[in-house]
């Protein structure tokens, strides 16, 4: 049996495995993550690495690799003697971590360092983000990837022209189901965009009713793991580097921002790239539109 200790953690999920209340099974184990599934919220939460950072229901562990450790599938998970045990591999401590909540910055009431930051964002998201989703490959691996990133790039901006005129409804199917893979490409769009819908303050807003819709629909469309980013980001709750990048688009210095984008950039194979890119877009959305449409149009 492996011990480790979480470092810092989502405070939701420190408070419920401090309750002991938590059981479940190995949803799906990689070599920096573990998804788990809990059986009482029927929502996965997931053990992390130590070079990655907070999100919602994620402990961030002492951990370099989750490889090698014997942990599979269907495991079972529980909560005994102050430890989470996951299958007969991993025995987790959770009493040194650090609590973490996802707070997001408030949109500035003066707006022009914002808009240079964006021009920034776009600018060195064209030179350094990673191909393979919303961001075209210059040499395409075969005619499908060619085709999905086109497809997506058509349908982003089919949907960025609907939140631009207020139809909800139209911009709520659009956005349903974006995407291939294991963390699809228009998810993570979708993940960046609402997050700064949900910045405190901000002139363009979107209806609940849209949210829930996406959410409800998004959990029968996408594979279980985007349906939980999904999930959150619809209540404005998203990892850390996220966070950090919105904080220095809006109150930080050029040096700042490249530095956050760097880290985001970081995830996965694209996931970062087009997570940014739906943050982008929805920081222009709200720099073009202000408080002129807030979206309540069928």
């Amino acid at each position: 049996m492996i011990q480790a200790q979480a470092l810092s953690g989502d405070a939701d999920f420190l408070n419920q495995v401090a309750s002991g209340v938590f059981s479940g099974s190995v949803h799906s184990p990689f070599d920096r993550t573990i998804n788990l599934h809990c059986r009482e919220k029927e929502e996965l939460f997931t053990i992390a690495c130590v070079e990655l950072d907070n999100g919602p229901n994620t402990l961030v562990t002492d951990r370099k690799r989750f490889q090698n450790l014997g942990i599979a599938v269907d495991d079972p998970v529980f909560v005994r003697d102050g430890a989470l045990f996951i299958g007969q591999a991993l025995e987790l401590t959770w009493q040194q971590a650090k609590q973490w909540e996802c707070r997001l910055p408030v949109y500035p009431e003066k707006d022009q360092k914002l808009r240079e930051h964006v021009a920034v964002l776009k600018e060195y998201v064209v030179a350094h983000g990673k191909p393979g989703g919303l961001k075209k490959a210059s040499s395409p691996a075969n005619v499908f990837e060619a085709e999905v990133s086109s497809l997506l790039g058509a349908r982003t901006s089919q949907l960025y022209q609907s939140l631009a005129l207020g139809r909800w409804s139209e911009a709520c199917e659009l956005a349903i189901g974006l995407g291939p893979g294991l963390t699809p490409s228009g998810d993570d769009y979708l993940a960046g965009l609402f997050s700064v819908y949900h910045l405190p303050n901000a002139p363009c807003c979107l209806p609940y009713p849209f949210f829930e819709k996406l959410a409800l629909e998004t959990c029968q469309r996408t594979n279980e793991i985007s349906y939980m980013m999904i999930k959150k980001a619809a209540v404005g709750h998203v990892r850390e580097s996220i966070v950090s990048l919105l904080q220095a688009a809006i109150e930080g210095t050029v040096e700042d921002v490249i530095r956050s984008l760097d880290k985001v950039l970081s995830i996965g194979s694209s996931s970062g790239t087009d997570l940014t890119m739906g943050l982008v877009s929805g920081l222009m959305l709200q720099l073009e539109t202000g408080g002129n449409v807030c979206l309540s149009k069928s």
